[in-house]
């Protein structure tokens, strides 16, 4: 679920590059075609300061008459990240679905909201995680940023109907899908564990870089750079996921 926090920056890029691109070249206004001068049988005065100009006669016709207008195709809107969504977003607002969903699925509500603070790392704008999705296809998706094999694996018997496309719009399945997976990655935990980390902490790991990994830290393998990054963030948010489901 890990993600590194500049990668929406690229998603603001690779989208003002496709709306140039849709422009489908150039806009500039066509050149004015030359007039042809004017014909006289007198004879041309001296010669002038003034700009001649062309007899009636040998000015184009209105249906030859060349335009100067810019096309009126409709550009496409660039989207820009909503800084002030991202900014004033705090997963304590999801206090009364967290706590529902961890009950239901028998894990801590603490650590739930704990991994929703983790997650919190970039901007979940709906339309944003959907460009980000065009370029990445395995980007994950909602507020608890979800795989599309982890949702899918877990809506089984549960909430079957649903769609990882949903999880952008709709935080609540997304909090309760990943309440699921919890519980399912704590089923998988080996009974003999080596002591080194708490069930909490084994399953943020497992949350975040999956099942098998997880089994291998409880067994006593050590974490990499990105899985102890993850944990040293889930021990910064621990206590303000407690007060936010107290």
């Amino acid at each position: 679920m890990w993600v590194s926090k500049g990668w929406w920056w690229l998603v603001a890029g690779a989208v003002v590059v496709a709306a140039w691109a849709a422009r489908g070249g150039d806009d500039s206004p066509a050149p004015e075609a030359a007039s042809k001068p004017g014909v006289s049988a007198s004879p041309q005065p001296a010669k002038s300061t003034a700009t001649p100009r062309p007899s009636v006669t040998d000015r184009p016709s209105a249906t030859e008459r060349p335009t100067t207008e810019r096309p009126t195709t409709e550009r496409p809107k660039v989207t820009e990240p909503r800084a002030d969504w991202y900014n004033n977003y705090d997963p304590a607002e999801f206090a009364v679905p967290v706590r529902k969903y961890a009950k239901r699925a028998g894990v801590s509500a603490q650590l739930l909201m704990a991994i929703l603070y983790n997650e919190a790392y970039k901007p979940h704008d709906p339309q944003l995680e959907r460009s980000w999705q065009h370029l990445k296809e395995d980007s994950a998706f909602g507020i608890a940023n979800m795989h599309r094999a982890a949702f899918d694996d877990t809506k089984r018997g549960r909430f079957g109907k649903r769609q990882w496309e949903e999880l952008p719009d709709h935080p609540d399945l997304a909090i309760e899908a990943a309440a699921w997976h919890l519980h399912d990655l704590a089923r998988r935990l080996p009974d003999r564990r080596s002591g080194k980390y708490s069930k909490d902490e084994l399953l943020a790991l497992g949350y975040n870089t999956g099942a098998g990994n997880m089994r291998a830290f409880a067994t006593g393998a050590e974490p990499g750079a990105q899985a102890q990054s993850y944990l040293d963030n889930l021990h910064e948010n621990w206590d303000k996921a407690a007060k936010a489901v107290s």
